[in-house]
């Protein structure tokens, strides 16, 4: 007989409690693992069609992790150097980059630049506190050595722990599954495909389109002769995760800095600006429809939400932990909307029910 209604909401809350506070205690521990799980998850459709060649899950998960260290080579040996290289020379050309702009402002603008304005104020509060942050976390990312240390650990546990995880994540779901409730299990299993198959359209998806449009933006603009394009285009891809976000902030640095070093080459502000129409003529139209789809039920406002409540309570792990925990919970509000559209509580009594008729 399954428990009453009111045991059952007690328990799941105490759940629900726990799992927040393990999350706000141990956040930082658990990093490794949750970014392990994410790149498991994320590859466990391509050991599926793997073992559905004929190779065994040991093989396929060998067969992914070869690839995925060569590929890491080559990225660590051709991109990260001039990705650090290009970095770090923006964080030091920021102020001088605002200080050009104050004086195209007080050449074309003189109303709006005299002293004291709070146009001008604001522009040198801002050049100042770039050089003065960036190079702070410069300073701090190189001269700790728990930070170092911290990286090493991470780009060391996290594939471990996704190698391990890919292996065997068959059967930790299969575990998962016989220690569902009996009584409700197959409402369980049905609310985990649909979760899964929205964490699946938009996760996957989002992370291929991510990585579609940073690369393509960090080659275009690297070709054609942007400065500090290679670091535009890495945040622009990563930042296209949030709904509108890495296309506003990507085309604001990509335009802007193209402004100071193309001024009066229009043709070739007017080629920065092309690229980033172009990349999200190619998002709108066929990355998003066909990676994504119409069907994950994220709604933009939604996920941002998510985003910033979470990353608010948890730092960073509560970013990582926002897009699942809001496809969860946006599965589930779908749920118990429906069931309460189908109770009586909703449609009061039927035709057949009223007395008399």
């Amino acid at each position: 007989m399954a428990l009453p209604v009111r045991a059952q909401l007690k328990y799941w809350g105490i759940a629900a409690i726990a799992f927040a506070v393990v999350l706000w205690f141990l956040g930082d521990v658990l990093l490794p693992f949750v970014l392990g799980g994410a790149i498991a998850y994320f590859l466990d459709p391509v050991a599926d069609r793997l073992e559905r060649a004929g190779m065994s899950r040991g093989m396929a998960t060998g067969t992914i992790t070869i690839g995925a260290v060569v590929l890491f080579v080559i990225l660590a040996l051709a991109v990260a150097p001039a990705l650090a290289r290009q970095t770090s020379q923006l964080i030091d050309t920021a102020p001088e980059l605002f200080r050009q702009l104050q004086s195209f402002l007080t050449t074309h603008f003189p109303s709006i630049m005299v002293e004291g304005s709070p146009v001008r104020e604001t522009l040198v509060s801002i050049g100042e506190t770039i050089k003065e942050r960036g190079a702070q976390l410069v300073d701090t990312v190189l001269s700790s050595a728990m930070s170092l240390i911290n990286i090493l650990l991470l780009f060391v546990i996290v594939p471990v722990v996704a190698v391990y995880m890919l292996l065997d994540w068959d059967n930790m779901v299969a575990r998962v599954d016989e220690l569902l409730p009996r009584d409700h299990a197959p409402v369980i299993r049905n609310l985990a495909r649909e979760i899964d198959a929205t964490l699946a359209g938009f996760i996957r998806g989002m992370g291929s389109v991510c990585l579609i449009l940073g690369t393509y933006y960090a080659v275009t603009l690297w070709l054609v002769g942007l400065n500090f394009g290679l670091v535009v285009g890495v945040v622009a891809g990563m930042l296209t995760f949030i709904p509108y976000v890495g296309a506003i902030v990507g085309g604001a640095l990509a335009i802007g800095l193209a402004l100071f070093q193309f001024w009066g080459d229009w043709v070739w502000i007017a080629v920065v600006a092309g690229i980033f129409f172009f990349g999200q003529f190619l998002e709108g139209n066929f990355l998003t429809p066909k990676l994504v789809g119409e069907s994950v039920g994220l709604h933009p406002v939604w996920l941002i939400l998510a985003l910033s409540v979470f990353g608010s309570l948890f730092g960073f792990i509560g970013m990582l932990v926002a897009v699942p925990l809001a496809a969860s919970l946006g599965v589930i509000m779908r749920f118990l909307v429906g069931q309460y559209t189908d109770s009586k509580l909703y449609r009061g009594l039927s035709d057949g029910d009223h007395i008399g008729e």
